[in-house]
């Protein structure tokens, strides 16, 4: 999912850090959405699968944007 064009990089990062509460997944959740990692690479960078980093990502995002 892109950021809408009215919602902020801080605006976001600001949202996972107040509404995601593993740390781990903030860190998946910032690489993705606001450094735009693929989903691929964040799964050899986080040792995890690639179907696991999407569900996190997914169900992140989710939460992020309701919230903004």
């Amino acid at each position: 999912m892109k950021i809408p064009e009215d919602i902020t990089t801080s605006q976001v990062a600001a949202a996972i850090e107040e509404y995601i509460f593993s740390a781990r997944d903030r860190a998946i959740l910032k690489r993705r959405l606001i450094d735009g990692i693929c989903f691929e690479p964040l799964a050899e960078e986080f040792d995890m699968s690639v179907r696991q980093i999407k569900d996190i990502v997914y169900k992140g995002q989710d939460k992020v944007f309701r919230h903004l």
